[in-house]
């Protein structure tokens, strides 16, 4: 179980973040949402002690998150990473054997059947010897899913992973993250996505510097939880100014 007790952050004295409490069980893929600047990657990087705490616990199988980093994957938001960086989709996937590895011993067979297997999943197989620069937004989304499951952590962050893909990638997100799911893995990713496609997740919360809801998507998406959350920005429809074009029925 990962449990997240009272997690704050605060720059320079600007609360990120504030009093942030849930608990994940194993086999659960949680969704997390809120305007731009609710502190959806600040959290997930806080829980991982990326960015200073100023108060709360986190904590996997009751022991310290930051403490077994080698359970975590995390995949950062696409805007995070330099795609000019000179490297394969292959060896971005092998470095998630660094820690198995270390930095100076080669992969062997095993490491390559992971790494190719993984590459192999997201339908990246073709792909695997090109420059990840050279790939479009959805491939390069893969390439990170890949690393994320040759790593074959216990615990799964992912920022953002829908933002400017192409459908075929929406679908291999979500059916590796159902795989994932019935493999007892924890899974959370924040996401802009409204309308049907929340419903693909077993719960939602729902994030403004502080834990606006937390439940069902259909618990969490009410108009009185939303105004809450974003403020005047939510009309009588439901409607939010970044996300018109998505269907908001859930919103009603």
């Amino acid at each position: 179980m990962l449990e997240v007790n009272q997690l704050a952050v605060n720059y320079s004295g600007v609360r990120g973040l504030e009093g942030v409490s849930f608990r994940i069980d194993p086999g659960q893929l949680v969704g997390v949402i809120g305007p731009n600047g609710a502190g959806k990657s600040t959290m997930m990087k806080a829980m991982m002690g990326l960015v200073p705490r100023s108060t709360g616990l986190v904590e996997y199988c009751t022991c310290p998150l930051h403490q077994q980093l080698e359970r975590v994957a995390y995949v950062p938001q696409r805007s995070q990473i330099d795609w000019d960086y000179p490297i394969t989709v292959r060896n971005v996937v092998m470095m998630a054997m660094t820690r198995s590895l270390g930095w100076f011993r080669r992969a062997g067979k095993r490491e390559e059947r992971i790494v190719d297997g993984a590459i192999d999943r997201v339908n990246l197989t073709d792909l695997r010897d090109r420059r990840i620069g050279e790939l479009s937004g959805g491939q390069q989304q893969r390439v990170f899913l890949a690393r994320a499951l040759a790593q074959g952590a216990d615990v799964l962050l992912f920022d953002e992973p829908f933002t400017g893909v192409d459908r075929v990638t929406e679908g291999i997100l979500y059916e590796v993250f159902g795989e994932l799911r019935r493999a007892g893995k924890i899974l959370l990713v924040s996401t802009h996505e409204w309308g049907q496609s929340l419903q693909r997740l077993d719960r939602l919360l729902l994030l403004n510097q502080e834990l606006i809801a937390d439940g069902s998507p259909q618990q969490v998406m009410t108009a009185e939880n939303l105004r809450r959350a974003y403020g005047s920005a939510i009309t009588s429809a439901g409607h939010h100014g970044h996300l018109h074009k998505h269907d908001d029925s859930l919103a009603c």
